[in-house]
């Protein structure tokens, strides 16, 4: 990766989601703006505040994919990163940094 590019992994339950009732909603509906949480998988040597293996929170119309090895990924630049959400120190849920 260079300069302040991340490789991300989509969480597998941004495809679709269910609502209250148990209904399902395509990941196709459009809903308004909806952010979505995926995992870094590599980062450039630029990127200052996001490490490998963090959650992170971004916006799923800024992104460009990339298949590697039949895998899909995202390619964000660390700006575009709302949000990381990393580990609580009891390891139970995850503490949000905003």
């Amino acid at each position: 990766m260079l300069n302040d590019r991340l490789l991300v992994e989509l969480d597998a339950d941004a495809a679709e989601r269910r609502s209250s009732a148990g209904i399902v909603i395509p990941a196709t509906a459009v809903v308004g703006k909806r952010l979505a949480w995926g995992a870094v998988v590599a980062a450039g040597q630029h990127v200052r505040q996001v490490s490998v293996g963090d959650r992170v929170l971004f916006d799923p119309d800024e992104r460009g994919e990339v298949e590697l090895a039949g895998a899909t990924y995202l390619l964000l630049r660390e700006k575009d990163v709302h949000a990381v959400a990393e580990p609580r120190d009891g390891g139970e849920g995850t503490g949000l940094y905003l």
